[in-house]
């Protein structure tokens, strides 16, 4: 019996259909995730003699946020994607009062407001804050786009330099974290650029951006350090330039091929948060240039499964949800190795998938079910102007972001 043949569509016709996800994306996820876990195990003899705890405590406690984090995977790539438009505004609002509960029952770290400890859970909530405002603005841009406001100053670009002013206050002012407010602002940049928005009011965005930054860093006694210490790294290596002088010392004790899984020495009480931020420089002491050229290709795979289902997405709210998380994830990536090989000032920001913590991986897991989800109804045919619901998009976004076709037994996924 022949094989039924596949329909040719027509060229501009494309069709929304359920099919099998980007299992690529899961695999990797899974890998980089599991690379972090033998780190982590590999580090904690170490870490436990210098917190006086059990040698399989941070080993538990990763394992633990890895559970919590399929856990939401699974609920959260089986949820409908217009699912989160009628959960976007509690969101918001949970994650502006644990904001606002961080400066209030939070703990102070390293000059910044992060943690909110509730027994013996703690909770980050910045990471709060970027999912919730990545589901925010992809529903925002979304209308703006459906309904050909997206260049009026009122309803678009007024918003959203009030959300950008906001960020800026709660977060990188009462929680004293530019770290997480960097990442927030290189979201909220990169999707509101894919949507097409006139680039003359991105440059007053970028402008009001930039202020904000050198506000905030002369503004903060600690943040001058940093700054001062990155431009001049080995000018104090005892006090505040520390951490990153530690960081050059881990990295190029690696070598070629690394010291092996369990002969670090760094992580011995000499470099500073090295199960979190400064986990790749442990990688990089442990592996050396081929490990973490390896775990590089990873994450540069990872972002591309994540740029073919922008690509190939049905909807300009899924496309701006995914354009989202691949900012976000990449974002962090590149600040917390840049940081560590002394390209970038150190910033408190964890590498995604691979540094110890429970609300990381959590929120990380659920961006990633997002993806998955969006995945499913990848598109079959060529991909016009109109999205799936026959709204003729913007010309300025239709030039923007990204186009192609996904065809699920093309061999492309």
């Amino acid at each position: 019996m022949r094989p039924r043949r596949r329909p040719i569509l027509a060229s501009g016709e494309a069709k929304r259909r359920k099919h099998h996800p980007d299992y690529w994306l899961l695999v990797i996820s899974i890998v980089l995730m599991m690379i972090g876990l033998i780190v982590v195990y590999a580090i904690s003899p170490g870490l436990s003699v210098q917190k006086h705890v059990t040698e399989n405590y941070y080993v538990s406690k990763q394992l633990i946020a890895i559970a919590l984090g399929v856990f939401t995977f699974i609920v959260v790539s089986n949820m409908s994607i217009q699912t989160w438009r009628h959960i976007e505004r509690p969101l918001i609002i949970t994650a502006g009062i644990a904001s606002l509960a961080v400066r209030v029952i939070g703990e102070r770290v390293n000059g910044a407001y992060r943690w909110i400890q509730v027994g013996g859970i703690s909770f980050q909530a910045a990471e709060l804050i970027k999912f919730a405002l990545l589901i925010w603005i992809a529903g925002f841009l979304s209308d703006r786009i459906r309904t050909g406001e997206i260049n009026d100053y009122q309803k678009s670009f007024k918003p959203l330099i009030i959300a950008l002013v906001l960020v800026a206050i709660v977060v990188g002012k009462v929680q004293s974290d530019l770290g997480s407010t960097g990442v927030i602002i290189a979201i909220m940049g990169t999707m509101i650029y894919v949507a097409g928005l006139p680039l003359k009011k991105l440059a007053v965005i970028a402008g009001v951006v930039g202020v904000a930054v050198v506000v905030l860093v002369l503004g903060s006694g600690y943040r001058r350090e940093r700054l001062n210490t990155y431009l001049n790294p080995n000018q104090d290596c005892l006090t505040t330039g520390y951490q990153a002088c530690q960081a050059l010392i881990s990295v190029g004790s690696g070598g070629m091929f690394g010291l092996g899984l369990g002969r670090s020495v760094q992580a011995y009480g000499y470099l500073p948060e090295a199960a979190n931020d400064s986990i790749f420089a442990i990688f990089a002491e442990k592996f050396g240039f081929v490990g973490t050229t390896v775990l590089i290709a990873l994450f540069v795979a990872f972002f591309s499964r994540l740029k073919k289902i922008i690509e190939h997405s049905t909807d300009t709210y899924s496309r701006f949800l995914v354009t989202g998380i691949l900012a976000w994830l990449s974002t962090q990536t590149i600040i917390n190795i840049g940081a560590m090989i002394g390209l970038l000032p150190l910033k408190g920001i964890t590498l995604p998938f691979i540094s110890s913590g429970g609300t990381s991986i959590i929120f990380v897991s659920a961006a990633i079910g997002i993806a998955f989800q969006v995945s499913r109804y990848t598109t079959y045919g060529l991909i016009t102007n109109n999205d799936s619901e026959g709204n003729r998009n913007d010309d300025s976004f239709s030039r923007r972001r990204l186009r192609g076709a996904y065809h699920p037994n093309s061999g492309s996924r």
